[in-house]
């Protein structure tokens, strides 16, 4: 189980095979931002852009969106999302860890309705984080 006490600064990441949502949170606030929303290609980052925002927020851990279809079965992308999410932490020895991401993206339309969400949605998962850390999961 995972405590609150035992970190302070999250990164959240909404995986995508063309971009990858960025969002930060803190524990004393509770409060998850939009940072930004990385480029990718075919899944692979620019993995200079992750570094630039690691030595910035200096997080303790990671928190990755885990793609599950509605009926609790792996999504297309969720094999994906689980690698990013152990090459992440190998390359900058942090922990990360896994939330369920079902629906960020539909909730971040209602506050986007036009352009890119994927910032949003990686704020939703630090959200579901936040809420409940024992629901998450190693990749």
């Amino acid at each position: 189980m995972l405590r609150h006490a035992s970190y302070q600064a999250l990164i959240g990441f909404d995986f995508g095979l063309k971009r990858i949502g960025v969002a930060t949170a803190n524990t004393t606030t509770r409060i998850a931002t939009p940072l930004t929303i990385l480029h990718a290609q075919n899944g692979v980052p620019n993995w200079t852009d992750i570094s630039l925002i690691i030595d910035e927020w200096s997080p303790d851990l990671f928190v990755i969106g885990l793609p599950l279809n509605m009926d609790d079965s792996d999504g297309r992308l969720c094999s994906r999302a689980k690698k990013f999410a152990r090459r992440v932490s190998a390359r900058f020895n942090k922990r990360a860890v896994m939330v369920d991401e079902r629906l960020s993206s539909h909730e971040a339309t209602k506050i986007r309705p036009s352009g890119k969400i994927d910032d949003l949605a990686a704020t939703f998962i630090l959200e579901t984080w936040l809420n409940a850390p024992s629901s998450a999961s190693n990749p």
